[in-house]
């Protein structure tokens, strides 16, 4: 399992396919849970999970002392109500985590347009110029957001103040 991995704030922010993907779940999960998240975002649905043998992800991480959450949208979709009412706190959770150094991953099926959108949308929330983000998250994972609804999802994020604009050792 790849994580294609970008230092936001002091912290790493990764977006990835579901573990599981290629046939391989249990190596997966135990990668991923050496990485040490702090947060997982699972983007994918229900039925996604079930397709990759993930069904158990959620509480393999949960037990290995991961925060999960599963806010399913469709593939090639954009988040829904529901996912809109519990975006600003699990942003808000996401940027504290980057501000003390956590790690965040945000996985879809495969690893590109829903997980590139919110990871840029999280970029942006952290302080990061909507170009310079979307540059740094393509470097690393040119298929990131592959929608223009997507996209337009992603960019209509608020920059946070300055004090979230450190990364790496700027």
């Amino acid at each position: 399992m790849i994580l294609y991995a970008v230092p936001v704030g002091a912290g790493i922010l990764a977006i990835s396919p579901i573990p599981g993907a290629d046939g391989a779940y249990s190596g997966d999960v135990q990668h991923l849970i050496e990485w040490k998240p702090s947060i997982v975002l699972s983007l994918v649905t229900a039925a996604e999970l079930a397709e990759a043998g993930a069904a158990g992800l959620g509480q393999s991480l949960v037990d290995a002392g991961t925060r999960w959450e599963h806010m399913p949208i469709p593939d090639f979709g954009v988040p829904d109500g529901a996912f809109e009412v519990a975006w600003p706190y699990i942003s808000a959770m996401a940027r504290r985590a980057f501000m003390g150094g956590g790690r965040i991953l945000v996985h879809c099926r495969g690893g590109c347009g829903r997980s590139g959108m919110v990871a840029l949308r999280l970029m942006i929330e952290s302080g990061e110029a909507p170009d310079d983000a979307l540059d740094r998250l393509r470097a690393i994972r040119p298929c990131a957001v592959e929608t223009d609804d997507q996209m337009r999802w992603a960019l209509k994020a608020r920059r946070a103040p300055a004090v979230f604009l450190r990364h790496g050792n700027d």
